[in-house]
């Protein structure tokens, strides 16, 4: 049984291992030696992460979104963290083309782990870094025909919400979360009432704003109404989803 890597410096490494062998010319080549040598390998996210910002101090800046459309191809865990990753260091410049990346991935990969992964690492940290850019995408992302697009906007607001969001961008986000509080899929129920949840837990000043909309709405599903008082009482709900 392989050893889980936890270091940075061992976890990169194996990444310049497999840029020696590849180079950098060749990007298909690259994405080939970093599933070998890296990807296989279990490492901890924050190391995977520490990898995608090698890539892009490595690699030339216009070659960055070629090598995540090679390295998703594989489908490997940490191949969403490292894209995502990339794509988040371009956030500042090329935010909207790095949103319309990211959904392309999360649809691509067509699994929970995905939609978390990558929602976390772009659509959320834009969202935290870039607030006034993102609100007005989230509620075309709210409105998607992909459940787990969908997901997104709670998994997003989940991640910016507990990085530190400011209350005012946080009751615009929960708004949102609380139109999609009457749907009826699995995946995208787990996204939203995990976005609210947190809301919930690091502003209940807006749930008191909220109550007669959340708690006196038949509209409300149930699972929506538990997971904001989850949110409110998460001392007691400690530990619990």
């Amino acid at each position: 049984m392989s050893e889980i890597i936890h270091s940075k410096a061992v976890a990169e490494a194996l990444l310049q291992n497999a840029i020696g062998t590849a180079g950098i010319e060749n990007i298909s080549a690259l994405a080939v030696a970093v599933n070998k040598e890296v990807l296989n390998q279990k490492i901890k996210f924050p190391a995977l992460e520490h990898c995608a910002k090698v890539l892009c101090n490595t690699l030339p800046n216009d070659l960055h979104f070629l090598f995540n459309k090679e390295l998703i191809k594989y489908k490997e865990i940490g191949g969403w963290v490292v894209s995502g990753m990339i794509l988040q260091q371009h956030l500042n410049n090329q935010l909207l083309k790095c949103v319309d990346e990211a959904i392309h991935y999360i649809i691509e990969g067509n699994e929970w782990y995905v939609c978390d992964i990558v929602g976390e690492r772009v659509i959320g940290h834009g969202l935290l870094k870039y607030p006034e850019m993102m609100l007005p995408i989230l509620p075309q992302l709210a409105a998607h025909n992909d459940k787990w697009i969908v997901r997104s906007v709670g998994v997003a607001a989940h991640y910016a919400t507990k990085k530190g969001m400011q209350a005012y961008h946080a009751e615009e986000v929960f708004k949102l979360l609380l139109s999609q509080a009457n749907t009826t899929d699995f995946h995208t129920k787990k996204g939203i009432g995990w976005g609210a949840k947190t809301i919930a837990k690091y502003h209940p000043q807006i749930i008191d704003k909220y109550k007669a909309q959340i708690f006196d709405n038949p509209e409300v599903k149930r699972w929506f109404v538990t997971k904001v008082n989850i949110g409110i009482n998460w001392r007691k709900y400690k530990g619990k989803e």
